[in-house]
Protein backbone atom coordinates (compact mmCIF):
# COMPACT_ATOMS: atom_id res chain seq x y z
CA UNK A 1 0.00 0.00 0.00
CA UNK A 2 2.94 2.29 0.82
CA UNK A 3 4.80 2.06 -2.73
CA UNK A 4 1.04 2.32 -4.61
CA UNK A 5 0.29 5.42 -2.22
CA UNK A 6 3.72 7.15 -3.34
CA UNK A 7 3.16 6.60 -6.75
CA UNK A 8 0.05 8.24 -6.96
CA UNK A 9 1.52 11.11 -4.79
CA UNK A 10 4.34 11.58 -7.90
CA UNK A 11 1.90 10.80 -10.13
CA UNK A 12 -0.54 13.55 -8.66
CA UNK A 13 2.78 15.90 -8.77
CA UNK A 14 3.29 15.04 -12.33
CA UNK A 15 -0.31 15.92 -13.51
CA UNK A 16 0.15 19.55 -11.41
CA UNK A 17 3.44 20.29 -13.63
CA UNK A 18 1.59 19.18 -16.71
CA UNK A 19 -1.27 21.38 -16.11
CA UNK A 20 0.87 24.15 -15.31
CA UNK A 21 0.18 26.48 -17.95
CA UNK A 22 0.42 29.91 -16.86
CA UNK A 23 3.01 32.00 -18.60
CA UNK A 24 4.14 33.03 -15.04
CA UNK A 25 5.46 29.10 -14.82
CA UNK A 26 6.51 27.81 -17.61
CA UNK A 27 9.75 30.64 -18.01
CA UNK A 28 10.29 29.49 -14.44
CA UNK A 29 10.65 26.18 -15.48
CA UNK A 30 13.20 26.90 -18.00
CA UNK A 31 14.94 28.97 -15.89
CA UNK A 32 15.98 26.43 -13.25
CA UNK A 33 16.80 23.46 -15.93
CA UNK A 34 19.54 26.33 -17.40
CA UNK A 35 20.88 27.20 -13.76
CA UNK A 36 20.95 23.33 -13.24
CA UNK A 37 23.25 22.93 -16.94
CA UNK A 38 25.18 26.83 -16.03
CA UNK A 39 26.15 24.87 -12.40
CA UNK A 40 26.75 21.25 -14.04
CA UNK A 41 29.08 23.56 -16.39
CA UNK A 42 31.19 25.94 -13.79
CA UNK A 43 31.17 22.29 -11.54
CA UNK A 44 33.03 20.76 -14.47
CA UNK A 45 35.47 23.39 -14.63
CA UNK A 46 36.14 23.50 -10.99
CA UNK A 47 37.23 20.13 -11.10
CA UNK A 48 38.95 20.17 -14.29
CA UNK A 49 40.85 23.38 -12.28
CA UNK A 50 41.62 20.69 -8.69
CA UNK A 51 43.01 18.16 -11.43
CA UNK A 52 45.77 20.54 -12.78
CA UNK A 53 46.24 21.48 -9.10
CA UNK A 54 46.53 18.35 -7.98
CA UNK A 55 49.17 17.60 -10.73
CA UNK A 56 51.26 20.47 -9.93
CA UNK A 57 51.20 19.68 -6.25
CA UNK A 58 52.53 15.67 -6.62
CA UNK A 59 55.59 17.60 -9.02
CA UNK A 60 56.32 19.72 -6.23
CA UNK A 61 55.79 17.12 -2.73
CA UNK A 62 56.09 13.66 -4.72
CA UNK A 63 52.51 12.85 -3.53
CA UNK A 64 48.94 13.72 -3.11
CA UNK A 65 47.73 16.07 -0.98
CA UNK A 66 46.18 15.20 1.89
CA UNK A 67 43.33 17.45 1.70
CA UNK A 68 42.03 19.54 -1.38
CA UNK A 69 42.55 22.98 1.18
CA UNK A 70 46.16 22.00 0.68
CA UNK A 71 46.04 23.24 -2.84
CA UNK A 72 45.39 26.28 -1.68
CA UNK A 73 47.15 29.12 -2.44
CA UNK A 74 49.96 28.13 -4.00
CA UNK A 75 48.40 25.94 -6.99
CA UNK A 76 44.72 26.68 -6.79
CA UNK A 77 44.69 30.70 -6.06
CA UNK A 78 40.92 31.21 -6.16
CA UNK A 79 39.19 29.36 -3.09
CA UNK A 80 36.11 29.83 -4.70
CA UNK A 81 37.21 26.85 -7.09
CA UNK A 82 36.31 24.20 -3.86
CA UNK A 83 32.94 25.69 -3.82
CA UNK A 84 30.36 23.86 -5.97
CA UNK A 85 27.79 26.72 -7.42
CA UNK A 86 25.12 24.11 -6.43
CA UNK A 87 26.16 23.51 -2.94
CA UNK A 88 23.81 25.57 -0.99
CA UNK A 89 25.70 24.94 2.16
CA UNK A 90 28.87 26.67 0.76
CA UNK A 91 31.32 23.74 2.01
CA UNK A 92 29.61 22.35 4.77
CA UNK A 93 29.72 18.74 5.02
CA UNK A 94 27.03 16.36 7.24
CA UNK A 95 29.38 13.82 8.24
CA UNK A 96 32.77 14.76 10.17
CA UNK A 97 35.17 12.53 9.00
CA UNK A 98 34.72 14.23 5.68
CA UNK A 99 35.51 17.47 6.74
CA UNK A 100 38.53 19.50 5.33
CA UNK A 101 39.98 20.41 8.74
CA UNK A 102 41.26 23.85 7.16
CA UNK A 103 38.65 25.71 4.81
CA UNK A 104 34.86 24.95 3.51
CA UNK A 105 35.36 22.78 0.14
CA UNK A 106 32.36 21.26 -1.65
CA UNK A 107 34.17 18.45 -2.84
CA UNK A 108 34.33 14.62 -1.51
CA UNK A 109 38.21 13.79 -1.60
CA UNK A 110 38.50 10.01 -1.73
CA UNK A 111 42.36 9.88 -0.94
CA UNK A 112 42.63 12.20 2.31
CA UNK A 113 44.26 10.12 5.12
CA UNK A 114 41.04 8.20 6.33
CA UNK A 115 40.40 6.85 3.09
CA UNK A 116 44.33 6.55 1.76
CA UNK A 117 44.94 2.82 2.38
CA UNK A 118 41.60 1.85 1.18
CA UNK A 119 41.34 3.76 -2.02
CA UNK A 120 44.85 2.92 -2.33
CA UNK A 121 43.91 -0.56 -2.80
CA UNK A 122 41.10 0.16 -4.75
CA UNK A 123 43.64 1.29 -7.31
CA UNK A 124 45.37 -1.48 -7.84
CA UNK A 125 41.78 -3.44 -8.90
CA UNK A 126 39.92 -0.14 -10.74
CA UNK A 127 43.08 1.41 -12.17
CA UNK A 128 43.25 5.38 -12.46
CA UNK A 129 39.54 6.07 -13.80
CA UNK A 130 38.24 5.63 -10.44
CA UNK A 131 36.91 8.49 -8.68
CA UNK A 132 39.59 10.67 -6.83
CA UNK A 133 36.99 13.66 -6.49
CA UNK A 134 33.08 13.61 -6.21
CA UNK A 135 30.67 16.38 -6.33
CA UNK A 136 27.23 15.15 -5.05
CA UNK A 137 25.53 18.59 -5.49
CA UNK A 138 23.81 18.77 -8.59
CA UNK A 139 19.84 17.39 -7.67
CA UNK A 140 17.17 16.38 -10.52
CA UNK A 141 20.09 15.08 -12.52
CA UNK A 142 20.00 11.68 -14.21
CA UNK A 143 23.34 10.97 -12.02
CA UNK A 144 24.47 11.58 -8.71
CA UNK A 145 27.84 12.57 -8.77
CA UNK A 146 30.25 14.43 -10.85
CA UNK A 147 33.82 12.65 -10.96
CA UNK A 148 37.13 13.53 -11.09
CA UNK A 149 39.35 10.31 -11.51
CA UNK A 150 43.00 9.80 -11.06
CA UNK A 151 43.62 10.25 -14.49
CA UNK A 152 41.93 13.50 -14.54
CA UNK A 153 39.16 12.14 -16.46
CA UNK A 154 35.26 14.01 -15.67
CA UNK A 155 32.35 12.03 -15.72
CA UNK A 156 28.89 11.44 -14.31
CA UNK A 157 28.45 8.12 -12.26
CA UNK A 158 26.11 6.84 -9.51
CA UNK A 159 26.20 7.63 -5.76
CA UNK A 160 28.01 3.86 -5.17
CA UNK A 161 30.30 4.12 -8.52
CA UNK A 162 31.44 0.48 -7.86
CA UNK A 163 27.74 -0.89 -7.96
CA UNK A 164 28.03 0.55 -11.94
CA UNK A 165 31.50 0.01 -13.27
CA UNK A 166 30.15 0.27 -16.75
CA UNK A 167 30.52 4.28 -15.69
CA UNK A 168 33.65 4.20 -14.99
CA UNK A 169 34.74 2.15 -18.38
CA UNK A 170 31.94 3.34 -20.61
CA UNK A 171 30.57 -0.32 -21.58
CA UNK A 172 29.89 -4.06 -19.70
CA UNK A 173 32.58 -5.47 -21.72
CA UNK A 174 35.05 -2.95 -20.58
CA UNK A 175 34.19 -3.42 -17.39
CA UNK A 176 35.07 -7.09 -17.18
CA UNK A 177 38.23 -6.98 -19.36
CA UNK A 178 39.28 -4.69 -16.09
CA UNK A 179 38.70 -6.87 -13.63
CA UNK A 180 39.55 -10.36 -15.15
CA UNK A 181 42.63 -8.48 -15.50
CA UNK A 182 43.32 -7.63 -11.85
CA UNK A 183 42.01 -11.21 -10.80
CA UNK A 184 44.60 -12.54 -13.11
CA UNK A 185 47.36 -10.18 -11.31
CA UNK A 186 46.43 -11.18 -8.11
CA UNK A 187 44.42 -14.42 -8.04
CA UNK A 188 43.93 -15.49 -4.57
CA UNK A 189 44.41 -12.04 -2.40
CA UNK A 190 41.61 -11.84 0.14
CA UNK A 191 41.80 -7.51 -0.53
CA UNK A 192 40.88 -8.67 -4.05
CA UNK A 193 37.91 -10.29 -3.28
CA UNK A 194 35.38 -7.65 -3.43
CA UNK A 195 35.60 -7.93 -7.29
CA UNK A 196 34.55 -11.18 -7.26
CA UNK A 197 30.59 -9.82 -6.88
CA UNK A 198 30.90 -7.20 -9.05
CA UNK A 199 32.61 -9.28 -11.83
CA UNK A 200 29.85 -12.31 -11.44
CA UNK A 201 27.32 -9.29 -11.86
CA UNK A 202 28.63 -8.53 -14.73
CA UNK A 203 28.90 -11.44 -16.11
CA UNK A 204 25.31 -12.20 -15.69
CA UNK A 205 24.44 -9.12 -17.38
CA UNK A 206 25.74 -10.32 -20.48
CA UNK A 207 24.55 -13.77 -19.98
CA UNK A 208 28.14 -15.30 -19.22
CA UNK A 209 26.96 -17.78 -16.80
CA UNK A 210 29.44 -20.61 -17.06
CA UNK A 211 31.68 -17.91 -16.13
CA UNK A 212 29.99 -15.91 -13.14
CA UNK A 213 29.04 -19.96 -11.76
CA UNK A 214 33.05 -20.66 -12.30
CA UNK A 215 33.87 -17.16 -10.13
CA UNK A 216 31.41 -18.64 -7.25
CA UNK A 217 33.00 -21.86 -6.64
CA UNK A 218 35.99 -20.13 -7.08
CA UNK A 219 34.98 -17.58 -4.17
CA UNK A 220 33.01 -20.37 -1.93
CA UNK A 221 37.03 -22.25 -2.38
CA UNK A 222 38.99 -19.65 -1.20
CA UNK A 223 40.37 -20.80 2.28
CA UNK A 224 40.54 -18.26 5.19
CA UNK A 225 36.90 -17.00 5.43
CA UNK A 226 36.32 -14.39 7.54
CA UNK A 227 33.61 -11.87 7.87
CA UNK A 228 34.17 -9.92 4.83
CA UNK A 229 34.67 -13.30 2.51
CA UNK A 230 31.30 -14.17 3.46
CA UNK A 231 29.43 -10.93 3.08
CA UNK A 232 30.49 -11.25 -0.16
CA UNK A 233 29.50 -14.95 -0.59
CA UNK A 234 26.10 -14.16 0.98
CA UNK A 235 25.39 -11.23 -1.56
CA UNK A 236 26.63 -13.46 -5.02
CA UNK A 237 24.63 -16.11 -3.83
CA UNK A 238 21.61 -14.12 -2.59
CA UNK A 239 21.50 -12.36 -6.10
CA UNK A 240 21.31 -16.24 -7.79
CA UNK A 241 18.55 -17.23 -5.03
CA UNK A 242 20.52 -19.92 -4.00
CA UNK A 243 19.24 -20.43 -0.47
CA UNK A 244 19.92 -24.11 0.19
CA UNK A 245 23.31 -23.33 -0.37
CA UNK A 246 23.59 -20.49 1.62
CA UNK A 247 22.09 -22.18 4.46
CA UNK A 248 24.96 -24.83 4.06
CA UNK A 249 27.58 -22.22 4.39
CA UNK A 250 26.51 -19.98 6.82
CA UNK A 251 26.00 -22.73 8.96
CA UNK A 252 29.79 -23.69 8.88
CA UNK A 253 30.47 -19.73 9.11
CA UNK A 254 28.19 -20.10 12.41
CA UNK A 255 30.47 -22.70 13.76
CA UNK A 256 33.46 -20.18 13.17
CA UNK A 257 32.03 -17.24 14.30
CA UNK A 258 29.20 -18.45 16.71
CA UNK A 259 28.56 -14.58 18.06
CA UNK A 260 28.96 -12.84 14.62
CA UNK A 261 25.75 -10.64 13.94
CA UNK A 262 26.25 -10.46 10.73
CA UNK A 263 26.20 -14.33 10.64
CA UNK A 264 23.46 -14.51 12.34
CA UNK A 265 21.22 -11.69 10.66
CA UNK A 266 22.50 -13.28 7.12
CA UNK A 267 20.67 -16.89 8.78
CA UNK A 268 17.82 -15.53 10.00
CA UNK A 269 17.54 -13.95 6.39
CA UNK A 270 17.91 -17.28 4.37
CA UNK A 271 15.07 -19.08 6.66
CA UNK A 272 13.12 -16.34 5.62
CA UNK A 273 13.61 -17.33 2.17
CA UNK A 274 12.91 -21.04 3.03
CA UNK A 275 9.87 -20.42 4.70
CA UNK A 276 11.38 -21.29 7.98
CA UNK A 277 9.66 -18.55 9.90
CA UNK A 278 10.46 -19.68 13.45
CA UNK A 279 14.42 -20.31 13.00
CA UNK A 280 14.41 -16.87 11.24
CA UNK A 281 12.03 -15.46 14.27
CA UNK A 282 15.10 -17.17 16.48
CA UNK A 283 18.65 -16.12 14.35
CA UNK A 284 17.28 -12.64 14.10
CA UNK A 285 16.71 -12.11 17.28
CA UNK A 286 20.28 -13.66 18.31
CA UNK A 287 21.30 -10.79 15.54
CA UNK A 288 19.87 -8.29 17.84
CA UNK A 289 20.17 -7.40 21.10
CA UNK A 290 17.62 -4.69 20.98
CA UNK A 291 14.89 -7.77 21.44
CA UNK A 292 16.27 -7.88 24.53
CA UNK A 293 15.16 -4.40 25.50
CA UNK A 294 11.33 -5.07 24.61
CA UNK A 295 8.81 -4.46 27.95
CA UNK A 296 11.84 -2.61 29.35
CA UNK A 297 11.72 1.14 30.46
CA UNK A 298 12.90 3.17 27.64
CA UNK A 299 15.96 5.83 28.67
CA UNK A 300 14.78 9.35 28.95
CA UNK A 301 16.29 12.49 27.30
CA UNK A 302 15.98 15.67 27.35
CA UNK A 303 16.44 17.54 24.13
CA UNK A 304 15.65 21.01 22.09
CA UNK A 305 12.96 19.74 19.43
CA UNK A 306 13.47 22.04 15.70
CA UNK A 307 10.87 24.67 16.90
CA UNK A 308 13.34 25.70 19.55
CA UNK A 309 11.29 24.58 22.45
CA UNK A 310 12.34 21.74 25.42
CA UNK A 311 11.06 18.40 24.94
CA UNK A 312 11.70 14.94 26.57
CA UNK A 313 10.58 11.40 26.30
CA UNK A 314 8.58 12.48 29.82
CA UNK A 315 6.82 14.71 28.01
CA UNK A 316 4.55 11.82 25.96
CA UNK A 317 4.21 9.45 29.31
CA UNK A 318 0.76 8.57 29.24
CA UNK A 319 0.64 8.20 25.06
CA UNK A 320 1.67 5.51 22.87
CA UNK A 321 4.78 7.34 20.97
CA UNK A 322 6.66 6.47 18.39
CA UNK A 323 10.18 7.43 18.58
CA UNK A 324 10.81 7.70 14.48
CA UNK A 325 14.98 8.14 13.38
CA UNK A 326 15.11 8.85 9.75
CA UNK A 327 16.40 10.90 7.29
CA UNK A 328 15.42 12.79 3.92
CA UNK A 329 18.32 11.21 2.34
CA UNK A 330 16.93 7.88 3.49
CA UNK A 331 14.89 6.04 0.73
CA UNK A 332 13.38 3.76 2.89
CA UNK A 333 12.56 6.67 5.49
CA UNK A 334 10.60 8.61 2.76
CA UNK A 335 8.92 5.49 1.14
CA UNK A 336 7.26 4.72 5.42
CA UNK A 337 6.68 8.62 5.54
CA UNK A 338 3.08 8.12 4.08
CA UNK A 339 2.24 5.48 6.59
CA UNK A 340 3.31 7.34 9.40
CA UNK A 341 1.38 10.36 8.37
CA UNK A 342 -1.95 7.76 7.89
CA UNK A 343 -1.27 6.27 10.97
CA UNK A 344 -1.03 9.53 12.64
CA UNK A 345 -3.81 11.01 11.59
CA UNK A 346 -5.71 7.90 12.42
CA UNK A 347 -5.05 7.56 16.31
CA UNK A 348 -3.87 10.65 17.58
CA UNK A 349 -6.44 11.69 18.77
CA UNK A 350 -6.62 8.30 20.41
CA UNK A 351 -3.54 9.01 22.58
CA UNK A 352 -1.04 8.35 19.45
CA UNK A 353 1.61 10.06 19.01
CA UNK A 354 5.24 10.22 17.00
CA UNK A 355 8.46 12.30 17.94
CA UNK A 356 10.85 12.46 15.13
CA UNK A 357 14.64 12.36 15.26
CA UNK A 358 16.79 13.52 12.12
CA UNK A 359 20.16 12.09 11.14
CA UNK A 360 22.81 13.50 8.91
CA UNK A 361 20.35 16.11 7.21
CA UNK A 362 20.93 19.88 6.71
CA UNK A 363 18.20 21.99 8.60
CA UNK A 364 17.05 23.58 5.34
CA UNK A 365 16.68 20.12 3.92
CA UNK A 366 14.79 18.71 7.19
CA UNK A 367 12.53 22.05 7.02
CA UNK A 368 11.77 22.09 3.42
CA UNK A 369 10.13 18.60 3.70
CA UNK A 370 8.92 18.97 6.50
CA UNK A 371 6.94 21.95 4.61
CA UNK A 372 6.09 20.45 1.44
CA UNK A 373 4.45 17.21 2.96
CA UNK A 374 2.92 18.59 5.85
CA UNK A 375 4.25 16.86 8.70
CA UNK A 376 2.73 17.65 12.11
CA UNK A 377 4.87 15.93 14.71
CA UNK A 378 7.88 17.35 16.28
CA UNK A 379 11.39 17.00 15.16
CA UNK A 380 14.81 16.64 17.17
CA UNK A 381 17.35 18.09 14.89
CA UNK A 382 21.06 18.19 17.05
CA UNK A 383 23.10 19.53 13.81
CA UNK A 384 25.31 16.50 14.42
CA UNK A 385 26.95 14.39 12.28
CA UNK A 386 25.86 10.98 12.65
CA UNK A 387 28.38 9.19 14.57
CA UNK A 388 27.93 12.49 17.44
CA UNK A 389 24.17 12.78 17.35
CA UNK A 390 23.75 12.45 21.26
CA UNK A 391 19.87 9.97 20.88
CA UNK A 392 21.82 8.07 18.12
CA UNK A 393 24.72 7.06 20.22
CA UNK A 394 22.18 6.77 23.34
CA UNK A 395 20.21 4.30 21.85
CA UNK A 396 23.01 2.78 19.22
CA UNK A 397 21.08 3.74 16.16
CA UNK A 398 23.35 2.17 13.68
CA UNK A 399 20.96 2.74 10.76
CA UNK A 400 17.65 4.13 9.79
CA UNK A 401 14.57 4.21 9.87
CA UNK A 402 14.51 2.76 13.54
CA UNK A 403 11.54 3.10 15.06
CA UNK A 404 10.57 2.52 18.62
CA UNK A 405 7.19 2.18 19.95
CA UNK A 406 6.88 3.13 23.15
CA UNK A 407 3.92 2.19 25.80
CA UNK A 408 2.22 4.75 27.65
CA UNK A 409 4.34 3.77 30.63
CA UNK A 410 7.37 4.44 29.33
CA UNK A 411 8.16 0.81 27.88
CA UNK A 412 9.76 -0.53 24.83
CA UNK A 413 6.97 -1.95 22.83
CA UNK A 414 9.05 -2.64 19.59
CA UNK A 415 11.99 -0.82 18.04
CA UNK A 416 10.71 -2.14 14.70
CA UNK A 417 7.35 -0.89 14.39
CA UNK A 418 7.40 -0.07 10.76
CA UNK A 419 4.79 -0.71 7.95
CA UNK A 420 1.50 -2.29 8.53
CA UNK A 421 3.20 -4.22 11.67
CA UNK A 422 3.27 0.14 12.91
CA UNK A 423 -0.86 0.19 13.10
CA UNK A 424 -1.25 -3.50 14.66
CA UNK A 425 0.94 -2.27 17.17
CA UNK A 426 -0.56 0.74 17.91
CA UNK A 427 -3.95 -0.35 18.04
CA UNK A 428 -3.22 -2.58 20.45
CA UNK A 429 -1.16 -0.57 22.54
CA UNK A 430 -4.29 1.94 22.69
CA UNK A 431 -6.79 -0.62 23.37
CA UNK A 432 -4.66 -2.07 26.08
CA UNK A 433 -5.01 1.14 28.17
CA UNK A 434 -8.71 1.46 27.89
CA UNK A 435 -9.23 -2.05 28.42
CA UNK A 436 -7.55 -1.31 32.06
CA UNK A 437 -9.27 1.56 32.64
Amino acid sequence: MTAILTVAIMLGLLMIFVNADTPAEKPNEGLMAAQHEKNIETCTQNLVAIGKAIEAYKKEHGDFPDWLSDLHPKHLADANTLICPADEEDGKTTFSMNTDPKMPVSYGYQFHPEYREEKSTQREMYGDIMPLVRCRHHANEAFACLNLSFSSKIYKSSAVWELTLEDLYGSTEAAITVLEDALARHPDAPRFFQVYPQLIRLYTKVGNEPSANALIERLKAAPAKDLGHYRMLFDVLARAERYEEMLKIFKEAEQQHPDAEPILWRLAYIHKKLGNTELADIYDRKADPKYELWGKLVPGFSATALDGKPISLQDYRGKVVLLDFWGVWCGFCILEMPNLKRVYDTYKDQGFDIIGVNLADTEKELRDYIRVNDIQWRQIFSGKAWGDDPLAQQYNITGVPEQWLIDRDGTLISHRARGEKLEQLVVEALKSKSTNQ
